[in-house]
């Protein structure tokens, strides 16, 4: 599951994971350490593979240098296309929702902030993420299928799908 900050992937990834009982990967818990650290890259591309050699799972986060690693892997690919203003929006609530009790996706030592140098990253994302996510797509798994969830109801179109 790929996309912008704020567009519901882990939301999205631990509802799908729960209907289909399916291991929940949430990367940003194995990319940062406590304090917010990233982890070395090599480390974290050696724990990358090891979770995407895993019979099955769900996996949450973008990390383009890891897409090698896990596109060949996966059965299908969500991208959650959401606005910028509404992930934007959403970073914003969330940050006020959570000032106090950390999110349960957050890594361990990593409160809940907002960062104003990510979001102008929030908003490009459109313009320089997405491109590389599809780059890499057609590089390491151009037949694997891809559902962009555009929205609340493609959302809501795509659970229904997978409760059949």
């Amino acid at each position: 599951m790929v996309g912008s900050s704020g567009a519901g992937k882990s939301t999205l990834a631990g509802e799908l994971a729960r209907r289909l009982d399916l291991p929940l990967i949430h990367l940003d818990r194995h990319y940062w350490r406590p304090g917010w650290t990233a982890s070395a890259p090599a480390d974290f591309r050696a724990e990358v593979a090891a979770l995407a050699a895993r019979p099955a799972w769900v996996m949450d986060g973008n990390y383009a240098s890891t897409l090698d690693l896990r596109l060949p892997r996966a059965d299908l690919l969500v991208l959650c296309d959401t606005s910028r203003l509404r992930c934007l929006v959403r970073i914003v609530r969330r940050r006020w929702a959570h000032r106090a009790a950390p999110r349960p996706d957050r890594p361990e030592g990593c409160p809940e902030r907002l960062d104003l140098d990510f979001l102008p990253y929030v908003w490009r994302y459109p313009r320089d993420s997405r491109p590389r996510v599809l780059a890499a797509l057609s590089e390491h798994a151009p037949g694997l299928p891809v559902r962009r969830l555009r929205g609340r109801r493609d959302t809501d179109r795509f659970l229904a799908d997978v409760s059949k």
